[in-house]
């Protein structure tokens, strides 16, 4: 899926894991800006993805529910068979969205997380530039790097944190790293069926 965006920073990747003449800090500090780009990008692309799927996972359960409620008023000892099955079709499908809805919030715990790790991230950068023997080594950057890829919970996470070092531009970035949960996502659907892991 393509971010559709266009970013103007350019000119960036790291050269710390071997530092020549051209080696310069702010080219490192336009780097993890970059990454830092990315990095909320995706959260805000799969925000609105979580926030669209929770939406509509509550909608069909308000309109299951609402469907339950007129059923049981036409339920007499009478027709009770009749209606049985349909009501038991029902509650299924709203136990479908229930679950829809639980996978929902925990791509928003996954936002939650990356956003964190972007404060994180710029917080240690600052504190990097902030110190002018640090700014200048190109050690202290590599220990920053390590560390900021150290931190990251998910493979697309440092899938992308080295597509951004390399010099890739934030919409390769972006692109390698929704291929990469498409192609997750498809597995663990193959794997598991419709089992869904709630909390």
């Amino acid at each position: 899926m393509k971010s559709g965006k266009r970013y103007d920073i350019s000119q960036h990747g790291s050269s710390v894991h071997n530092p020549d003449l051209d080696w310069s800090q702010i080219k490192e500090t336009i780097t993890m800006l970059a990454l830092a780009v990315a990095q909320v990008e995706s959260s805000m692309k799969d925000g609105e993805q979580s926030v669209g799927a929770l939406s509509a996972s509550f909608t069909e359960m308000a309109e299951y529910l609402s469907r339950i409620r007129n059923l049981t008023h036409k339920v007499t000892p009478d027709n009770l068979d009749r209606y049985k099955s349909v009501i038991d079709e029902t509650t299924g499908n709203l136990q479908d969205n229930v679950q829809n809805a639980v996978i929902a919030f925990q791509f928003y715990d996954r936002i939650s997380q990356r956003l964190d790790h972007v404060c994180h991230s710029l917080d240690q950068l600052g504190a990097l530039i902030s110190k002018k023997d640090a700014l200048y080594n190109p050690e202290s950057w590599k220990q920053l790097q390590d560390k900021i890829k150290g931190s990251y919970t998910m493979d697309a996470e440092r899938i992308m944190f080295e597509h951004i070092l390399r010099g890739h531009s934030i919409e390769e970035a972006l692109d390698i790293y929704r291929h990469h949960f498409d192609q997750q996502d498809k597995g663990k659907d193959q794997q598991s069926g419709d089992e869904v892991e709630l909390f």
